[in-house]
């Protein structure tokens, strides 16, 4: 079985559907992507202590967006369950001491179909959550490197966040001079493979605390990172803003 890749991707609210250039890079880099046996997904919109493993059967999907128009609202992706997935993960954590519970009423939210949406159409590949527990970067990156053994059984590890996230500042006609200083100080850390400095982007990239007043869009790359440890730098099939000053970077170990 050949040892799938780690992906951090900025995943957009739903209006991303209607972003045909952001579809179409994200609808080519599925393209590229060998089928995994199934799909871990940890993403922004997820926190619980410990760290909780989603429905393993088919549950509704999680509109956990509010104002926006009723076709979005519509939105469905079919993918099967994880039972077997499940069990991996929660052995792969007790075996690293980090303890995890069961939500078997909780369905993918948007971090997770959105993107999958394009990246996997068919929504034949087995999916299963996992929550943040914590949004301190040390212990996400020690989760991502407990749950890394996963690649080589066959399962795609997913952090979905946003490597910049303002609601506030971030809209507009161009990208802030903080949006553009944090995307590129983190994709410079990214392309050293500088564990340590991705771990502390809060206090060393400038414009973090603009590019990010919650870190919930940014810990997912803390726990993609943690399973990517020693695959050198990643590829970068999607950059660029959206909205101004949302930065789309994602990347691709492995």
């Amino acid at each position: 079985m050949s040892r799938q890749p780690v992906i951090f991707l900025s995943h957009g609210a739903p209006p991303l559907i209607d972003d045909p250039v952001w579809t179409a890079e994200l609808t080519a880099w599925g393209q590229t992507l060998r089928r995994p046996e199934a799909i871990l997904m940890i993403s922004a919109h997820w926190e619980a202590a410990p760290a909780s493993v989603s429905a393993t059967r088919a549950v509704p999907l999680v509109y956990d967006f509010y104002n926006f128009p009723a076709r979005y609202y519509t939105l469905q992706y079919p993918a099967p369950g994880a039972p077997i997935l499940a069990a991996k993960v929660r052995a792969r954590l007790a075996a690293a001491g980090l303890p995890t519970t069961d939500d078997p009423s909780r369905g993918l939210d948007h971090g997770a179909y959105i993107p999958l949406m394009y990246l996997f159409p068919k929504a034949d590949v087995p999916v299963l959550q996992l929550s943040l527990p914590t949004l301190s970067a040390a212990p996400l990156h020690t989760l991502g490197q407990a749950l890394a053994p996963l690649r080589d059984e066959g399962v795609l590890i997913i952090g979905s966040g946003f490597m910049t996230h303002n609601l506030r500042l971030g809209f507009g006609p161009t990208a802030p001079s903080w949006a553009r200083d944090f995307d590129q100080f983190a994709a410079e850390a990214l392309q050293r493979g500088d564990d340590d400095t991705i771990i502390h982007l809060m206090t060393k990239a400038p414009g973090a605390a603009l590019a990010h007043p919650r870190v919930e869009h940014l810990a997912p790359l803390w726990v993609a990172a943690g399973a990517a440890r020693g695959d050198g730098p990643p590829q970068t099939p999607v950059q660029g803003f959206w909205m101004g000053g949302f930065s789309k970077r994602s990347v691709q170990w492995g």
